[in-house]
């Protein structure tokens, strides 16, 4: 039964969270019913048996487990009775299953609520609705972990004091709050597809939620960038079967067995990146999507239209300027036009303070090296990459590279 409930506490807790804080109106309160609720199956399960709905038996649980938790604290505040009321009202409605599916997007709309900080509504949204910890948030934004959780606990409190409602905002408020949403959807999607740091490279929970989410969006809201951001995911999240070996080993993109990518995803994703382009009214998600369809499209890497996506690049380096973006240019043009042209740019970039930091470009760097047969410098920059990165398939992957150098002579 505690595999089980292991098992349960993955694939439901956020979408129980989700619920419970629709019906508690407390983020804090929430999490504690949450945590009484799992609580209250390991005691409860193994004795009468799993419910049949188990999601609804944890939300009922915890709803109830939070009402007696207020009820014990109104005896020293009163201003506590009228929400003890108030829930126990409730508690004879009937949850519809349709307003329990769509907790999360609700939930992600209350925690990208434009009156948060930009940074508090993603880690909010992270570490709420797609239960990353801490931790995991702090190091992929680079920043201290209790700087990191006090930015959570404001947001929380903002939402709280604010009366910041939790709902679907309007057809005429969505669309101004949309950047928000899809910029949160996209790096939870990322963090998924590439985990910021352990030993899994690839988060497929993390992964397929977001799918889910901004499919979700898509119907609500049915405008090209969401189009183009449920593309990207879907043309991106297509390889994950040929992206690491069977022991969690990295492998790049030219040496995967395309066969193993999945063709029904790639086949809706270069659809709707083609519908999404031809609106004329796209952004930067759209043109990333174009980017993977080529990329999905072609036989080999070899084969690749490289300079198709060096076209792509410079419209989304344009329209995005960004070191990232012009890193993964640096890469296309290394594949059109030679790695000697491709390290030029590289080393242009790291001449930059934010560019010096990211492993991956001291990694790029390693590999047109490499390939150009200056293998003293392609050490001394597989070394940085190694002290830098924080994901093992990733540090894995280095070490080969460096391995397969040998030493200086």
């Amino acid at each position: 039964m505690n595999e089980r409930l292991q098992q349960l506490y993955c694939s439901e807790s956020r979408p129980v969270l989700a619920t419970l804080i629709r019906l508690l109106g407390d983020f804090d309160l929430a999490e504690e019913a949450l945590h009484e609720a799992f609580t209250a199956a390991l005691q409860q399960w193994p004795e009468r048996g799993e419910p049949d709905n188990p999601r609804a038996w944890l939300v009922s649980t915890g709803r109830f487990k939070a009402i007696d938790q207020l009820r014990r604290r109104a005896r020293f505040d009163a201003s506590r009775e009228e929400l003890v009321r108030q829930l126990e009202d409730q508690l004879d409605e009937e949850e519809e299953p349709s307003e329990i599916e769509d907790d999360r997007l609700r939930l992600i709309f209350t925690c990208c609520h434009p009156s948060l900080a930009p940074e508090a509504r993603i880690a909010l949204t992270l570490r709420e609705v797609c239960g990353l910890t801490t931790e995991e948030i702090a190091r992929a934004f680079l920043v201290g972990t209790p700087t990191l959780a006090q930015r959570i606990v404001r947001a929380k409190t903002k939402i709280r004091d604010a009366g910041i409602p939790y709902e679907v905002p309007g057809r005429e408020q969505i669309a101004e709050r949309l950047n928000g949403v899809l910029h949160v959807l996209y790096l939870v999607f990322n963090e998924g597809y590439a985990a910021s740091s352990g030993e899994r490279l690839i988060r497929h929970d993390l992964a397929r939620e977001a799918i889910r989410l901004t499919r979700l969006l898509q119907q609500l809201l049915p405008e090209p960038e969401v189009l183009g951001l449920l593309s990207l995911m879907l043309l991106q999240d297509s390889r994950r079967d040929a992206r690491v070996t069977a022991g969690g080993d990295l492998i790049l993109l030219e040496d995967q067995d395309r066969s193993l990518w999945h063709q029904e995803q790639i086949r809706e994703g270069c659809d709707g990146v083609l519908r999404a382009l031809a609106s004329q009214r796209f952004g930067p998600y759209t043109l990333q999507a174009a980017i993977a369809a080529v990329h999905a499209e072609a036989p080999s890497a070899q084969e690749t239209d490289w300079a198709q996506i060096v076209g792509l690049y410079d419209a989304l380096l344009a329209m995005q300027p960004s070191p990232v973006v012009a890193l993964n240019r640096a890469v296309a043009v290394a594949m059109h036009e030679g790695p000697a042209h491709g390290l030029a740019l590289v080393d242009e970039l790291l001449e930059k303070k934010p560019m010096a930091a990211f492993h991956l470009a001291h990694a790029t760097r390693a590999e047109l090296c490499r390939r150009l047969g200056r293998a003293d410098e392609a050490r001394a920059a597989y070394r940085r990459a190694l002290e830098l990165a924080t994901q093992e398939a990733e540090r894995r992957f280095l070490q080969r590279r460096l391995d397969e150098l040998g030493t200086a002579p």
